[in-house]
């Protein structure tokens, strides 16, 4: 029986963005094992998955001591289990994940890169050590986007071989069962209506996602307050403040907190009801592989507004699956509030034609089944 070693930092990983393939990988003959920190997910995920867990005590952060303390436990850890296939979804889990599996002989070593570099902007600049060396570690390194592969390809000097784009990408498409308006709670939709506090014709923006420069909440709050609309909606932004790291301004942290027509909820595993109730998603991010976020608001049908990175234009077509506005023109975003609010047969019936796209190409049981048939033909080719 073949076995299946997946990593990550954190369990939260396995809970949201893949759930159901350690279950599927082994109903279909193979041995799982899911290794992460610990946490309040473990249990329910074991139970869930019907897989055992490993913990390896990761800290966040870049500390070459504390990452050496875990090195070693995770080390052992492989060396013991000797699994064929090993599998990383974070930089940090790749940066240890592949030197240790690497050092323990396992043979086929994959990292999922799930987020631009922190150089993409400026590809001359190079990768960092830690990039480099889980990219030499690695087997196999798996990208999100069409848009990823090419800017992968393109500038980071390693053999393109190593590069694997799974169907149309994304980390591992969308659970349709989970995100679809006819089976929503109706407390919890209540919940969601509840915190919000929408008026009888406020027009709800939503955006979901830390609340960081790098996710661009600076410009969407510009944006917001500058349109004509601020008086006839409300915008909703679902994340937490991470003010230790890319912090927003104090002003824009001010507004948030104080304006009356913007609402802040630190986080909520009822994501889609709050969805539900949006008039239009916007994905403001400078930096994005593939944005799990996109996904979710597509498979609500809900609208949506995004910026012109890498990520985001892997995925939505300008006017024709959404609206696409170059990163950092505030002014440009304001319009498309603006243009949304007016215009909203049109911006629906863009929502129609990506939910069939994401019916026909994202569906989280197909990217299982791509992955699951990657893997078998790993281990088909090694024979």
């Amino acid at each position: 029986m073949p076995k299946l070693l997946l990593l990550s930092t954190e369990p939260i990983t396995f809970k949201l963005l893949l759930s159901g393939l350690p279950k599927l990988i082994k109903e279909q003959g193979w041995e799982v094992l899911l290794v992460s920190a610990d946490g309040r997910e473990v249990h329910q995920i074991c139970r869930a998955e019907g897989v055992l867990h490993e913990v390896i005590p990761f800290v966040k952060g870049v500390n070459y001591v504390e990452d050496f303390i875990s090195f070693w436990p995770l080390f052992q850890l492989i060396r013991r289990e000797r699994p064929d296939v090993i599998h990383s979804y974070d930089s940090k889990a790749g940066f240890l994940g592949m030197l240790a599996a690497k050092l323990a002989g396992v043979p086929h070593r994959i990292h999922s890169i799930t987020q631009m570099p922190t150089h993409a902007k400026e590809p001359q600049k190079g990768f960092t050590f830690r990039e480099k060396w889980t990219y030499s570690n690695a087997t196999s390194l798996w990208v999100i986007s069409s848009g990823m592969l090419s800017f992968f390809t393109s500038n980071s000097g390693i053999e393109t071989i190593k590069f694997n784009l799974l169907g149309s990408g994304s980390t591992l498409g969308i659970n349709l069962e989970k995100f679809n308006r006819q089976i929503l709670k109706e407390n919890h939709l209540v919940a969601a209506t509840m915190r919000i506090l929408p008026g009888e014709n406020d027009f709800i923006i939503l955006a979901v996602g830390k609340l960081t420069k790098r996710k661009g909440v600076e410009d969407l709050v510009a944006a917001f307050l500058q349109s004509k609309i601020v008086s006839m909606s409300k915008l909703v932004l679902i994340g937490t403040f991470e003010q230790d790291e890319d912090p927003i301004s104090q002003e824009t942290m001010q507004f948030i907190r104080e304006h009356p027509r913007l609402v802040q909820i630190d986080w909520t595993d009822h994501v889609a009801h709050h969805l539900a109730l949006a008039d239009v998603l916007v994905q403001a991010s400078q930096e994005e592989g593939f944005s799990n976020v996109l996904l979710e608001a597509a498979a609500m049908q809900v609208p949506i507004i995004c910026s012109n990175c890498i990520g985001n234009t892997s995925f939505i077509k300008q006017q024709k699956t959404g609206l696409v506005f170059p990163l950092g023109e505030v002014t440009v975003l304001k319009e498309a509030l603006e243009f949304a609010y007016v215009k909203r047969e049109v911006l629906t019936a863009y929502a129609d034609t990506l939910f069939e796209e994401v019916q026909e190409k994202f569906d989280r049981k197909l990217i299982c089944q791509l992955q699951v048939d990657a893997y078998c033909q790993m281990l088909k080719n090694q024979e």
